[in-house]
Formats: C-alpha cells, sequence, structure tokens
C-alpha cells in the first residue's frame, strides 16, 4: 500500500472526469472502490469532496489515499484496433513533425480523449502515429466541438516539458471565432472571474461554468479584436487567453452579449445565426511555445476546416489577416 499523496493535475489532464484520471494513473483501483473513498471523502480534489464526474483542472490537487500498488506499470496501448482507416485518418490531421513535437489539426466533434460514453477520440487512435514503439502523448485539450491546433509530445520527456510549458503559461494561444453581433469596444480585454456551478436548467441542473465573485470563483482574462465584421449581425473575433480555465472563451464571449456562433450552452437562442452551420464556431488558430529541443520558440498554425472554413466563406473572410496582440503585461 502506498501512503497518503497530493497529486498537481497537468494541463494534459485538464477537463478529464476524476474517475477516468483514476483509470488512467491507478488502473489498479476498483471503479466501486473508488466510490466508496469518495463517498467517505477519502478522495478531495482542493480539499473539497467531489463526485466521480468531478472535471479537473490544471492547478487542482488531488488527495489520493493509500491505494494497493499496481502489479505493473499501465499498457500505453489504446483498447481498440487501429484499422488502416483510423492510421490514414490520423496521419490526415498531422500539420507538423520534428524528434520532440507532433501537431495536429483536430477537426470539429471529435474528442480529444474518452469518457463514459466516448468510444472513439484522438487518444484512442494515437497508436497510429507511434514509431520505435512509443505513442504521442497528449499535453494539452480542445473541447469536443471546438477545432484547430493540438500540440503533442513524441517523447516522454518531451511530453513533460510541454506539460510544464502548459501549466506555467508559457504558452501563447490565439483562438478565432464567429460571434454574434459585434462588441464596442472593438478591442480590449475581458476581466471577469468564473467558477464552475450547478445551474438550474428548466427542471435539471446542469454543471456550467459561470461568472463569479465568490471564494470558488477564479480569476480569468482574455484579450480579444474584432478582425472583421459582417453588418454588425457577426464578426470575426481573435481570441488570446491568457489564463486557462475551463470554457473561459465561451463564458466570456457570452458575457459581453457576443456569444460564440453554435454555443447554445451558454449562448442559448443568441448564439443561433441564419445562414451558417449550427455548429459551434470556435477554433485553435495558433500557439507560440517553447521547444523542447531548445532554441527558438516554435511558432504553429492550424487553418480552418468543416464548418467554419465553409463559414469563413460565406462572410468572405480572410484566411490569413494580419492580427498583431499587444505585449503581455
Amino acid at each position: 500500500m502506498t501512503g497518503v499523496r497530493m497529486i498537481e493535475v497537468k494541463a494534459a489532464d485538464s477537463e478529464m472526469r476524476l474517475d477516468r484520471w483514476f483509470r488512467q494513473h491507478f488502473p489498479q483501483v476498483r471503479h466501486g472502490d473508488l466510490e466508496k473513498m469518495l463517498r467517505k471523502g477519502n478522495i478531495r480534489v482542493d480539499g473539497a469532496k467531489v463526485k466521480a464526474n468531478h472535471r479537473l483542472a490544471t492547478g487542482e490537487t488531488v488527495r489520493v489515499p493509500p491505494v494497493p500498488e499496481r502489479d505493473a506499470a499501465p499498457i500505453q496501448k489504446s483498447e481498440q484496433h487501429i484499422s488502416s482507416d483510423d492510421r490514414a485518418f490520423m496521419e490526415s490531421l498531422v500539420i507538423y513533425r520534428d524528434r520532440h513535437v507532433l501537431a495536429l489539426n483536430k477537426p470539429f466533434g471529435i474528442a480529444v480523449q474518452g469518457g463514459a460514453r466516448t468510444s472513439r477520440h484522438i487518444d484512442g487512435l494515437l497508436d497510429a502515429l507511434a514509431e520505435n514503439g512509443e505513442r504521442p502523448r497528449l499535453v494539452h485539450r480542445l473541447d469536443r466541438d471546438t477545432g484547430g491546433l493540438l500540440i503533442l509530445g513524441r517523447t516522454r520527456k518531451a511530453a513533460a516539458f510541454l506539460s510544464e510549458a502548459f501549466q506555467r503559461h508559457q504558452v501563447q494561444k490565439e483562438y478565432w471565432a464567429l460571434c454574434a453581433g459585434m462588441p464596442h469596444p472593438m478591442e480590449g480585454t475581458i476581466d471577469l472571474p468564473i467558477a464552475k456551478k450547478m445551474v438550474r436548467i428548466g427542471v435539471d441542473e446542469q454543471e456550467r461554468m459561470v461568472a463569479a465573485d465568490g471564494e470558488e470563483a477564479r480569476k480569468a482574462f482574455t484579450d480579444y479584436q474584432v478582425v472583421e465584421e459582417a453588418g454588425g449581425k457577426a464578426c470575426f473575433l481573435a481570441l488570446r487567453p491568457l489564463t486557462g480555465r475551463t470554457h473561459q472563451l465561451r463564458v466570456h464571449c457570452a458575457a459581453m452579449g457576443h456569444p460564440i456562433v453554435g454555443d447554445g450552452k451558454y449562448g442559448g437562442v443568441r448564439a443561433r445565426l441564419e445562414g451558417v452551420s449550427p455548429k459551434m464556431h470556435l477554433a485553435c488558430r495558433a500557439m507560440v511555445f517553447p521547444n523542447p529541443a531548445g532554441g527558438r520558440p516554435l511558432n504553429l498554425r492550424a487553418g480552418l476546416t468543416g464548418h467554419m472554413a465553409k463559414s469563413w466563406q460565406f462572410f468572405n473572410f480572410s484566411n490569413e489577416p494580419e492580427i498583431i496582440w499587444p505585449e503581455l503585461r
């Protein structure tokens, strides 16, 4: 048996359900035993009792009580067979590759990691990109309905380096979104703390990230600028998150009164726009981050795909605009 451990959540595990996090890091713990430890409060996140479906956030601390030692290291292979079609699909997503880093242009609608109702996901297909018996490793994630740039470490050492870079906020990210209406002023910084709370939706209660100012709220900052506009009905908004809170960009855009088109969860009916896809219009366009090999930082970009590419064509928005961000303070 091991002793009590306090484990900090890495960027690669952000938004992962607690029960899946345990399956990944402590596969020897049965689900029934996990539920029992959660009920008794032996397992805690940042000192608080939580449920198995709690979504972890980067920087949170998980209290792990004494658990049996596992007999052997977990196998890094995916649980599903990698078909030739899956291999071709994964190779089609690769936009950058060197000895340490692999970058994918993640399609909209596919999850990065699995869950209770998710059998097909990027993590489960990474064996298709393995070389010399080593599969790439996730170092951060994107929501299922968000597309764009996804960075992976090709070795354990590179993945640890990149995970730390994300955790230390050494990664500059740029997202593109189609938003309803047009913000005024046309550029600025959104300073709005957010927290995870249970919100009543009709007769049900659902877990949502909401604007908050209590002790549970975490600071959240987002730089934004309108790149192009479409007759006041919609705009091409560039976003630079300065913090990495769950659903930060979606909450911040909705709080401005200009939700991301297709984001019914936070924007409701305001997120609907006639003439374009009802899917969420949010993509990670670019990242600048330290190079695991040393030297100059890597600056990678992912082009728009799927419904966002069609919407950009519909509005005649530029795919190569000049976007200049103010220097970080």
